[in-house]
């Protein structure tokens, strides 16, 4: 008898040790909010995360005023009608090289196993921007944060 109010007691404390932590897991996960984008890594991170909540109208602002940036409608086809799966996928900011009205943010981007147990790999590249009225804008993203066709000069 004595052995089974134990085995009780060491259920009762694991029980309330999984509740406990599944109940820390879902709080903290919280929304995570916009920081400032007045540097290059700012814009970068907000436009990053605009894509990740969908607000594709603040991460199209982003994007350098130029004669081949997408259309609202082309940017936001891009990323709902390919499909791709950005939760899969994560960003880490590493140095950032200013020269002028131009600025490079590399990047290490973290890609995700869509299985429990597949590994992930992750890439390093680069974001380019450049400063136009005072502000900075994406003139490059690597894959899957950027369209293949946008911004490419053709020969006329």
């Amino acid at each position: 008898m004595k052995q089974d109010r134990v085995l009780i007691a060491i259920l009762v404390v694991i029980f309330i040790l999984i509740t406990l932590s599944l109940t820390l897991f879902f709080i903290r996960r919280g929304d995570v909010e916009y920081g400032t984008d007045i540097s290059p890594e700012g814009v970068v991170r907000n436009y990053v995360l605009a894509l990740h909540k969908e607000d594709y109208q603040r991460a199209h602002n982003y994007l350098q005023d130029a004669d081949e940036k997408p259309s609202m409608t082309e940017f936001r086809n891009e990323f709902m009608g390919l499909g791709w799966n950005l939760e899969d996928t994560g960003l880490q900011l590493g140095e950032t090289e200013i020269s002028g009205d131009e600025a490079v943010v590399r990047l290490t981007i973290i890609h995700g196993g869509s299985e429990p147990f597949g590994s992930s790999w992750s890439e390093t590249n680069d974001a380019w921007l450049v400063q136009q009225k005072g502000e900075w804008k994406l003139s490059y993203m690597p894959y899957p944060y950027w369209g293949w066709e946008w911004y490419v000069e053709t020969d006329q």
